[in-house]
C-alpha cells in the first residue's frame, strides 16, 4: 500500500516537476494515516543523478502499539530505496516529535556532512545526519522564488534567516544589497557558504549576528530596505536572548519595528508555521495586509500544512 502511494505521486508530480524545474521536493506527505512518514527528495548534480531522501517519522501517540509502529517504519523504509531506485547510503531517518522552542534546530550529531542540491538554479548547501531540519525548509519554495521575482534593484533584510535561502534567491534576484540576521553563529556561517557557492559575496551583502527582539530594542538594525523577510519560529528560549520570543505575543513588535526600515514603497514578507496562530492586524502599523499563503501553497505539500504567509506594506 505504502509503496503504491510513492509509485502513484512520482507520477502525479512527474510533469510538475520537470516543468518547473525543481529538484528538490516531498514525495509523500503522512497521505496514508497508517503510515506517518514525510519523505523529501533532495537532488544535486543531475549528470551523475545525485539523489537523497531525507525521511521523517511523526511520532504516534501512547496509545499506538509500539509493535505495529515499528513495523510499519521497517516496512517504509525498506520498500523507499526500492520505489526510488537508491541505496541505503542515500536514505537518512529521524523521528520527529512535537517541537518545542528552537528543537528544530538543536544538534542530533556532529558529522558535519553536507552535500549541495540546487533550486531554481542556485545551489545550496544541507546536512541530512546532524539537526532535525536539512536547512532548506521545501514549503517555502514559492516564498523564496516571490523574493527572486521582486529583489531586483532593491535592499533586502532576512531576519530569522536560518541558513539563509531568501538572502541567496533575493541576490539571484540582483538586490544591490542584502542584510542577513540570526542569532546563531552556526546557522550565520550557512548562510555565508550559501551565499558564497553562488558567487555572492562582497562588502553589498552583509550579516549580524544577533536576536531580533533584542536588535530592534537595541537599533542594531541600520537603514532602509525595499524589501524584508521575517520567517521567525514558533517560540525560542536561547541563552543568548535577553527574552523569550514568542510569535503570537511579540509579532506586533516586530512588525512595527521594522516600520521605520521599510521603504516608502516597500514589503514585509512574513510567515510562521504555528498553526493556532492569528495575526492581530489591529496592532499593526500597516494599511496593505496581504494574506498570501494560497499563492505559496505547493502541490507537493498535500496534508494540511501549517505555514502561512502575508504580504505586508505601509498602504
Amino acid at each position: 500500500m505504502f509503496a503504491n502511494r510513492l509509485r502513484k505521486n512520482l507520477k502525479h508530480l512527474g510533469h510538475w516537476l520537470s516543468h518547473n524545474d525543481i529538484r528538490c521536493y516531498r514525495l509523500y506527505d503522512a497521505d496514508l494515516p497508517e503510515y506517518a512518514f514525510a519523505v523529501d527528495v533532495y537532488a544535486g548534480n543531475a549528470e551523475i543523478d545525485q539523489r537523497w531522501v531525507h525521511v521523517q517519522e511523526y511520532a504516534a501517540p501512547g496509545s499506538v502499539d509500539p509493535a505495529k509502529v515499528a513495523t510499519r517504519r521497517g516496512e517504509a523504509l525498506s520498500v523507499i530505496p526500492e520505489v526510488l531506485g537508491i541505496t541505503g547510503a542515500q536514505l537518512f531517518f529521524k523521528l520527529r516529535r512535537r517541537q518545542k522552542g528552537s528543537d528544530q534546530y538543536e544538534k542530533l550529531a556532529a558529522r558535519g556532512h553536507f552535500q549541495e542540491v540546487i533550486e531554481a538554479g542556485n545551489r545550496f548547501l544541507v546536512n541530512f545526519e546532524d539537526y532535525l531540519d536539512t536547512g532548506l525548509f521545501l514549503d517555502h519554495r514559492k516564498t523564496r522564488r516571490l523574493i527572486r521575482q521582486e529583489a531586483s534593484g532593491k535592499r533586502f533584510l532576512n531576519l530569522f534567516a536560518y541558513t539563509g535561502a531568501f538572502s541567496v534567491h533575493a541576490a539571484a534576484g540582483d538586490a544591490i544589497a542584502t542584510t542577513t540576521v540570526d542569532l546563531s553563529n552556526t546557522y550565520l556561517q550557512w548562510a555565508k557558504d550559501n551565499m558564497s557557492i553562488n558567487g555572492f559575496t562582497g562588502v553589498h551583502h552583509t550579516y549580524l549576528r544577533a536576536d531580533v527582539l533584542g536588535a530592534l530594542e537595541q537599533k542594531k538594525i541600520h537603514g532602509e530596505f525595499d524589501l524584508i523577510v521575517v520567517d521567525p519560529p514558533t517560540v525560542s528560549k536561547s541563552k543568548a536572548m535577553a527574552r523569550s520570543f514568542d510569535v503570537q505575543r511579540d509579532h506586533p513588535f516586530i512588525l512595527n519595528g521594522l516600520r521605520h526600515h521599510l521603504a516608502p514603497e516597500g514589503a514585509i514578507y512574513f510567515s510562521t508555521n504555528y498553526r493556532k496562530f492569528k495575526l492581530d492586524a489591529d496592532a499593526l502599523a500597516f494599511g496593505g495586509i496581504t494574506d498570501i499563503t494560497a499563492k505559496i501553497a505547493s502541490p507537493d505539500f498535500r496534508s494540511p500544512h501549517a505555514l502561512r504567509c502575508w504580504r505586508i506594506t505601509r498602504n
